[in-house]
């Protein structure tokens, strides 16, 4: 979906079997998935590398309007927590840049043990903006994030802070940081990654998304809730909740 500046996908591509015909054939998972929604976050690069080649071959499987988010390793993110991240920021994007002007966004999703620390903060995100064209979102999932001083460096380095469900903090319910990128993950709710929206649901988040487009961002929305299949019918259902 895309209205209004607003982009609908999921993470991953992966199809169940109960979508299959709303998807159809020909073509792999990708190549069908992407003539259904214009945006995919690739989140298996948090886990494991991917090659450039492998980034490139994604890129030439989509239409020319479509764009990737890419999580970034949790070696950046959970192990070195933010520091000394130079030597794997360059791995991490010579693979990367392997989806050329594809490439939208880099997710930075930080464990909830890594508190708001403004030099390594900086520190790294000043690192990483030097070294990519593409945007930066965060989520952040530390109460210490969502005070003010945290936002105000976001904002100052045009980062994007992710708006997450569950909410670890109130706060993290509505975006925040760059106000020029609206970034939504829907991880499932109450089980995590395995829980369906509902109909009530879906109509709240696409009221949410209404608002976020009215304020001039632009919106990206991720259904995160893959374990169980049902990211990809909450993305075909919020189709028609958004208008």
């Amino acid at each position: 979906m895309e209205k209004q500046g607003c982009f609908i996908g999921t993470a991953g591509w992966g199809i169940p079997t109960r979508y299959k015909e709303d998807l159809p054939q020909p073509g792999s998972h990708l190549e069908r998935y992407a003539r259904r929604f214009p945006i995919v976050e690739i989140d298996t690069s948090f886990h494991k590398p991917h090659r450039r080649e492998t980034y490139e071959r994604w890129a030439r499987s989509v239409p020319e309007h479509f764009r990737f988010a890419v999580k970034t390793p949790k070696t950046m993110t959970h192990e070195h927590r933010l520091a000394d991240g130079d030597a794997l920021a360059e791995m991490f994007l010579q693979q990367v840049e392997g989806l050329g002007e594809k490439l939208s966004v880099l997710l930075v999703q930080l464990p909830p043990s890594l508190p708001f620390e403004p030099d390594i903060a900086c520190g790294f995100f000043d690192m990483l903006g030097r070294r990519t064209k593409a945007r930066l979102a965060c989520e952040p999932r530390h109460p210490s994030w969502f005070e003010a001083e945290a936002g105000t460096l976001l904002a100052d380095r045009r980062i994007a802070r992710v708006a997450a469900d569950p909410a670890p903090v109130p706060a993290a319910a509505m975006p925040g940081g760059w106000a020029g990128l609206a970034y939504f993950r829907w991880h499932g709710v109450p089980r995590v990654y395995y829980s369906d929206y509902d109909a009530e649901s879906l109509d709240r988040i696409g009221r949410q998304l209404q608002a976020a487009a009215a304020s001039g961002a632009e919106v990206w929305g991720i259904f995160d809730n893959t374990a169980a299949g049902h990211a990809l019918g909450n993305a075909l259902a919020i189709d028609a909740t958004v208008d």
